[in-house]
């Protein structure tokens, strides 16, 4: 099958790598050095889901319709990304690799005349240089639309993609992007002390922290009338009673994903961002707890303070202490 892979970081060099070992033709889209890294040596893949090298057609915009496309880009890129790509992609199939909850409504704004669906990934992948990925965490990805049961053609798609990859057709793709939403709050933290996720997690202070964030987004998913959907292990069930738990009982949920990672340290796609001197996704993490707070109308300071230290990182350059973040939680009028 033609499949276009627009974005070849760690998630799309992921998938098209994966997709051209299973035999499908494969071509990326990239840009600068990412471009002409994989045009001049393919894309090498190592980790969790074995040694494979890619060799896929490299491109800055597609020049042919592909049977199936993934948007792999950071959320932040998707809309440009998309419509620089729209005159070939509107028509046919597209799913959506992207955390956040826009993903999807974007494509389907874009490419009116597409079948859009979104793919939650769990997977943890390094994009160590351009061409280059080391996958720290191999997991399934979830792959659905709406709110309601997984449609027939969620289901076929699935099928293709399971050829090369684990992934998993869901009901209530809307409930599980907010879930692994909260999930992705395991994100700021590291991108703010330049520490991995197992660290951050393995500090009681900062691990206070995350459990906060994680607690003030599922009670603004909760008041924006959410039924969160089922994902590695979280659901509504779980994830409500999370919301009432006091901070040192809840800190055993960032303990419960800690012990899902391994000990291959994980930089999270915030910090990897960063390190690349790349804007990151954070207004679509974090960022958009906040915004449903406001819509909501309640109030999310942990989530827009760690927002806001994601950006004095980016224009700053360096990483702040543990000690500094927490006295500025620890200042937040809770």
């Amino acid at each position: 099958m033609r499949i276009a892979v627009i974005g070849a970081g760690a998630l799309g060099g992921t998938f098209a790598t994966l997709l051209a070992r299973a035999g499908h033709d494969v071509t990326v889209t990239a840009r600068g050095p990412g471009l002409a890294a994989i045009r001049a040596d393919g894309i090498r893949l190592s980790g969790a889901f074995g040694d494979a090298e890619a060799r896929p057609r490299a491109l800055e915009r597609l020049v042919e319709t592909p049977e199936l496309t993934l948007v792999c880009t950071k959320a932040q890129d998707a809309a440009a990304a998309i419509s620089a790509n729209a005159a070939f992609i509107d028509g046919s199939p597209v799913i959506v690799v992207q955390n956040g909850l826009d993903g999807v409504s974007t494509a389907e704004r874009l490419l009116p005349h597409s079948d859009c669906f979104g793919a939650l990934v769990i997977i943890a992948a390094n994009y160590t240089e351009p061409g280059r990925v080391t996958v720290t965490t191999a997991a399934p990805s979830y792959l659905g639309r709406g709110s309601g049961p997984a449609d027939a053609l969620a289901r076929a798609w699935q099928a293709v993609l399971a050829e090369a990859v684990p992934v998993t057709a869901i009901d209530n793709f809307v409930g599980a992007q907010w879930t692994k939403l909260i999930v992705n709050m395991l994100n700021a933290l590291p991108a703010i002390t330049g520490l991995s996720v197992q660290a951050v997690v393995d500090h009681a202070g900062l691990r206070r922290v995350m459990t906060a964030s994680m607690r003030e987004a599922v009670r603004v998913g909760l008041k924006r009338g959410v039924h969160f959907g089922a994902l590695q292990g979280l659901g509504h069930r779980r994830l409500r009673v999370f919301s009432l738990l006091p901070l040192w009982l809840g800190q055993l949920l960032p303990r419960m994903m800690r012990a899902r990672m391994g000990n291959v340290p994980n930089l999270g796609s915030t910090q990897q961002s960063i390190r690349r001197g790349q804007r990151t996704e954070i207004d679509f993490l974090n960022g958009a707890i906040v915004r449903e707070a406001g819509i909501a109308g309640v109030a999310a300071p942990v989530n827009a303070l760690l927002t806001a230290l994601v950006h004095e990182v980016e224009t700053r350059g360096a990483s702040l202490t543990p000690a500094d973040v927490i006295a500025r939680v620890d200042a937040l009028p809770l």
